[in-house]
């Protein structure tokens, strides 16, 4: 299973960004292989408009089947992402990649409905 999270470092001790749209990193995490990368996001802080649909599209592309988050994607976002049929958990905010991991394993993140 690949699990995203959006953040605003690269690591594991990044700390989960509470906002979907702008958010700094995606980072994401095999189980399967362990492996752990992340994608720059940054370019989003000079868009005007558009910046929650537009990051939606990017983990459509990359194609995760969790999505950890702080407080979870607008309208327009949500929608993209509903369509990719991604499970999302909101609630990590202020927690390291790490710590939000483990909350998401042990079932103390909400799912965003």
């Amino acid at each position: 299973m690949k699990i995203a999270f959006t953040t605003k470092g690269p690591a594991w001790d990044s700390i989960i960004d509470a906002r979907f749209g702008r958010t700094d990193f995606i980072v994401l995490y095999d189980e399967e292989s362990g492996e752990l990368s992340s994608v720059d996001n940054r370019a989003i802080e000079g868009v005007a408009h558009g910046a929650g649909p537009q990051t939606a599209q990017k983990l459509f592309d990359l194609g995760p089947d969790v999505l950890i988050t702080g407080n979870g994607p607008g309208g327009n976002a949500a929608e993209v992402l509903q369509r990719a049929k991604l499970k999302i958990y909101v609630g990590a905010a202020d927690k390291t990649v790490k710590q939000a991991y483990e909350a998401y394993k042990q079932g103390s993140l909400s799912l965003f409905e």
